[in-house]
């Protein structure tokens, strides 16, 4: 029973087998960490590229298993693999310096459903395209702001800027839709 055998080790023992040539080991790891990197992928904006990309980041992360050290976790390096690659993915389709001057105020979202759920895909949704990248990478891939910065090419104070705003703008949409609440939020805020 090899499958049992994997699930039981933690993920720097399973790179370890991995950079010893063990395929097993690192399928474990994409069936541990693929949904969360698919899912990082979809808050960046990626939607039905989510999948591809992903695989290719898996890929990249197979080749370059030994560089992973167990310093951090294999889910951060992976996720910032994937970040990466979705960003190059980007930098083919579109010119991404025009995520300096982007001024796309998004018509916010709907308020909610019925039930009053928050769903944080569709609230990022509403963000420009800069502010959305870069929530995402510094919130979901765990990069710091100037990692951000280097990584799409922006000067560090853009990077902030469009997390400041996105975050003001996601605590906005997903704010009670009470408008006390929400008032008595901005007295003290």
């Amino acid at each position: 029973m090899p499958g049992a055998r994997y699930s039981s080790l933690h993920d720097v023992e399973l790179a370890a087998h991995a950079v010893a040539g063990d395929r097993r080991a690192f399928g474990e790891l994409v069936r541990r960490h693929g949904a969360g990197v698919r899912a990082l992928l979809r808050r960046m904006g990626a939607g039905a590229e989510a999948d591809d990309v992903a695989q290719d980041a898996f890929l990249a992360a197979f080749e370059r298993i030994a560089e992973f050290r167990g310093e951090g976790t294999f889910a951060g390096w992976v996720k910032r693999i994937a970040a990466r690659q979705y960003l190059r993915r980007l930098q083919r389709q579109r010119r991404l310096k025009a995520l300096a001057v982007e001024a796309d105020e998004a018509d916010p979202p709907p308020a909610g459903d019925a039930d009053g759920r928050i769903d944080l895909d569709e609230s990022l949704k509403g963000l420009g395209q800069g502010e959305r990248l870069c929530v995402s990478l510094c919130f979901g891939a765990g990069f710091s702001h100037a990692e951000a910065a280097e990584a799409l090419n922006l000067p560090l104070g853009t990077v902030k800027s469009h997390v400041k705003r996105g975050l003001e703008k996601l605590r906005a949409r997903l704010a009670p839709s009470d408008g006390a609440a929400a008032q008595g939020n901005d007295a003290h805020g």
